[in-house]
């Protein structure tokens, strides 16, 4: 799948699920070093326990960051299935 992200420095998040875990996850843009470290940290996790421990993360004064649009999207994953 590949989400648009919204009110972020990164583009969109590509992932792909299996057996209701994330896999091969990336960002387009974004801070690299940040970006990279969520994908790999979250790779081969569960999306219900990603989508509550990533949403609601808000970067500085932003009310949302690259993690908690990648929430947004898992959510949005689920409501297509």
């Amino acid at each position: 799948m590949v989400y648009k992200t919204q009110g972020v420095c990164s583009r969109a998040i590509h992932f792909e699920v299996e057996d209701n875990k994330l896999k091969n996850v990336t960002f387009e843009g974004g801070c690299a070093g940040n970006t990279q470290g969520v994908a790999r940290l979250i790779e081969g996790m569960d999306i219900d326990d990603a989508i509550s421990r990533l949403d609601g993360i808000h970067c500085g004064p932003r009310p949302t960051s690259c993690p908690d649009q990648l929430a947004k999207a898992l959510k949005q994953y689920k409501e297509n299935l």
